[in-house]
């Protein structure tokens, strides 16, 4: 279980697109199983059977986009803006992130940190915050003015400090996710979408490589 959110439409606005962090899905990706997105304002559920949906995974940068009908979904007919190509969001500018923890599977929690560096290899800022199970594949953004804000990732992972053999406070990574909107925005159809998934590999094709 995690979190994902809408990061936004095919041109024509029949798709849409469900961000959320690649280790959430890979398994039901990889088996063909269904997957259930719950929305949380409106409470509606749907079950997504393979044939309802096409799924790209960024495995390196653990990121990933359910792309789907829009008509099965009650979403804003405007997604959050994400932060404009090419800027970054400063070190030390306050963040926050949202998602639904293992803890308390229900409700929607707040979180917040300050960003500490950004990773341009892995696409990726490191954050002063936590994000524990279920709160991964969540949206991570930050203010710009007043009832304002841009979408800067999505929660891919908590990174503790073990240097010491114990547990300590670590670090929060979260992802870009500017390739996920561009790559719903050039859909034109839904089979053009599942044409151009990310298809499970084969047994015979895990033996090769294995091999």
């Amino acid at each position: 279980m995690g979190t994902g959110f809408l990061v936004g439409y095919s041109k024509n606005k029949q798709l849409c697109g469900i961000a959320t962090a690649a280790h959430v899905i890979d398994q039901a990706n990889h088996w063909e199983q269904p997957i259930r997105i719950q929305h949380h304002h409106s409470k509606d559920s749907i079950l997504l059977n393979e044939e309802k949906r096409a799924i790209f995974i960024e495995e390196s940068l653990d990121t990933a986009i359910i792309v789907s009908p829009s008509k099965y979904f009650n979403f804003p007919e405007t997604p959050l803006g994400l932060t404009p190509e090419g800027m970054h969001v400063p070190i030390g500018r306050e963040v926050c992130w949202t998602g639904f923890p293992a803890v308390s599977p229900k409700n929607l929690c707040l979180f917040a940190g300050r960003i500490s560096c950004w990773l341009e290899d892995e696409r990726a800022y490191l954050a002063d915050g936590v994000a524990i199970n279920g709160v991964s594949g969540g949206p991570a953004f930050h203010i710009i003015e007043e009832n304002k804000v841009d979408i800067l990732g999505v929660v891919s992972a908590y990174m503790p400090n073990r240097v010491t053999g114990e547990v300590l406070p670590g670090l929060c990574v979260l992802r870009d996710v500017k390739h996920l909107q561009k790559e719903v925005k050039d859909l034109s159809s839904f089979q053009s979408a599942k044409a151009g998934e990310n298809k499970p590999m084969s047994l015979s094709a895990n033996k090769s490589e294995q091999d």
